[in-house]
């Protein structure tokens, strides 16, 4: 148990008299009680982020295939071999433009940033290039295996957080009121 009493009574209790048993865990960072601006249009500003990143993802993918093709006309058929590696390449490519462009500075993907949304660890954290790449993975795991319907979830909770975000611990939230709302946690560090 932890005391977050004012005092220093020495109690396992806080000012009011109550009890607490959080280990000691901070809240979230993000309110939807006290900053709902945060949270404002969020699905279906990742809605459409989400369809800018898969163009961003399709062209180098469509670009890699027109090579394959070209490149096996010109080898007699030979380069055609190649395309084996296209489906693989392209979920690498996928993973790492995921995971570089949410542990980037921005914490956030071309799409993402696009729409003004940035994702965050729940208390308040910017992302790195694991958890971007994990957030990929459990999205399309998820919506593959529960169908979209899984994307309601965000209609329900006040941070409109969907189903991968919950068991990743983030949150996506409106950056260009997160600026003018609060500083960054970055400067804090």
């Amino acid at each position: 148990m932890s005391y977050s009493g004012s005092g220093n009574t020495g109690g396992p209790s806080d000012a009011s008299g109550a009890w607490r048993n959080d280990g000691g865990v901070p809240p979230h960072a993000f309110d939807p009680d006290l900053q709902p601006e945060l949270f404002r249009g969020v699905l279906t500003r990742r809605a459409v982020a989400f369809l800018i990143d898969l163009v961003v993802l399709s062209v180098p993918v469509i670009l890699g295939y027109i090579f394959i093709f070209v490149f096996g006309i010109v080898t007699l058929g030979i380069g055609w071999m190649l395309f084996w590696l296209a489906w693989p390449a392209t979920i690498v490519w996928a993973i790492v433009y995921y995971g570089a462009s949410i542990g980037g500075p921005h914490s956030a993907t071309m799409g993402m940033r696009a729409m003004d949304l940035e994702l965050r660890t729940w208390y308040g954290a910017p992302g790195y290039f694991v958890l971007g790449a994990c957030h990929a993975v459990l999205y399309w795991i998820s919506v593959s295996f529960l169908t979209p319907l899984v994307l309601l979830v965000g209609l329900f909770n006040g941070r409109r957080r969907l189903l991968h975000d919950m068991i990743l611990g983030t949150v996506v939230i409106n950056s260009s009121v997160r600026t003018e709302v609060a500083p960054s946690p970055r400067s804090s560090y």
